[in-house]
């Protein structure tokens, strides 16, 4: 039975309302008319008009900002009233497209901004909401996930912070280390991940592509994202390889120590199309390098599957890539900002997420099970099933 199946027998555990801080403001609109046509379309002959009174409705997307005073200090503001509300706050702390003043200077928001200002928001509705949700697909400080020597571990603090204020449920995506959630075993924490998404949108982009073992190989870049290219091979029944980064530990550079090489471990991939799965691009070296030397391996094609696209270095080497050979495709979701010049690129595919996440959404507004959601092989399989019809 799916989800809207469910939600036909279900009564929501209050009325929804989405506040997109933002950062997240295209998205959520996306995910709002998703959430609209759902109820109006698919539940239509179910509405009881007392009990179903604030169900539907035009939007449920509540206004909200947060103003900033001439030092650069800010306060959240809500628009309307959410009392008695089942509350989703939507916010990107890496959209550093957004800018503000401070003392004249413009300084643009960094995920420090955008955590503050998703406090804000919890802060003015805290006490008078139903219930708390934090819709964050990029985990704040997912990366400051562990302590090997003497340094704050943010991410645990920011999710016990996030459960003291309140919040009852906290959504993200492609958590770096789905550990951190250990830090608040007691709260809600939901780690979704796209692979049907990326599926879609990669047949969409490759019709002709074959998903059997002998032209299809999945690759990891590095021991961190081992699991989900496991995953990934095991659903579509085809092998996996991966790299290891061979680091210089004598040596320090920006805190971290530097890689010296990219070796491989896996079966051949001479004339085999490869699909790099990883859950973030930052500055795009690494993978890149592995794009390298998977072409110079003899793949025929190297497609890169990524949740997050944050191109810390800007996109020229990517371009530089693509004119070289190395690069054939580059699949990111829309769950974080992306800069608009990427939208142009011949080698660039978008995951969309809206309808995934409004799901998401509905489903836990009637508090229904998301298993379905959390595992997607059986979409995987209906939808590789249609394509070989």
């Amino acid at each position: 039975m799916t989800n809207i199946e469910l939600m036909e027998q279900a009564l929501p555990v209050a009325p929804l309302k989405i506040l997109a801080l933002k950062s997240c403001e295209s998205l959520a609109q996306k995910v709002d008319q998703y959430i609209v046509s759902f109820r109006k379309d698919s539940l239509q002959d179910f509405l009881d008009p007392v009990i179903y009174s604030s169900y539907e409705a035009d939007t449920y997307l509540a206004k909200n900002s947060c103003p900033r005073f001439g030092t650069g200090e800010a306060k959240g503001l809500i628009g309307e009233s959410i009392r008695g509300k089942d509350l989703f706050i939507m916010v990107d702390v890496c959209n550093h497209s957004l800018t503000y003043t401070v003392n004249g200077h413009v300084n643009h928001m960094s995920p420090d901004d955008h955590y503050q200002d998703l406090k804000r928001i919890i802060s003015a509705s805290t006490g008078k909401a139903h219930r708390v949700n934090v819709i964050m697909p990029f985990l704040y400080e997912s990366r400051q996930h562990k302590r090997t020597q003497r340094e704050s571990l943010d991410c645990a603090l920011a999710l016990e912070e996030l459960k003291t204020m309140g919040v009852s449920n906290i959504i993200t995506f492609d958590a770096h280390d789905p550990r951190v959630q250990n830090a608040i075993p007691l709260s809600g924490f939901e780690n979704f991940t796209p692979a049907y998404q990326f599926m879609k949108a990669l047949l969409r982009a490759e019709p002709n592509l074959k998903t059997d073992k002998e032209h299809l190989m999945i690759i990891s870049p590095d021991e961190g994202a081992m699991a989900r290219a496991v995953y990934f091979s095991n659903v579509l029944g085809v092998d996996m390889g991966m790299f290891y980064k061979r680091r210089d530990y004598s040596t320090v550079v920006d805190g971290k120590n530097p890689i010296v090489a990219h070796e491989f471990l896996g079966d051949d991939v001479r004339g085999k199309t490869v699909i790099i799965m990883d859950d973030m691009i930052s500055s795009g070296e690494s993978i890149l390098d592995v794009t390298h030397q998977l072409k110079e391996r003899g793949a025929d094609r190297v497609f890169i599957c990524t949740t997050f696209g944050l191109f810390t270095n800007g996109l020229e080497q990517f371009d530089e890539y693509y004119e070289k050979g190395y690069l054939d495709r580059l699949i990111t979701t829309n769950l974080t900002y992306l800069p608009p010049e990427l939208k142009e690129k011949p080698y660039f595919v978008k995951a969309e997420m809206s309808k995934f996440l409004a799901l998401i959404i509905d489903s836990l507004n009637h508090d229904l099970p998301i298993s379905s959601v959390l595992s997607p092989t059986d979409k995987i399989h209906e939808l590789l099933e249609k394509r070989n019809v």
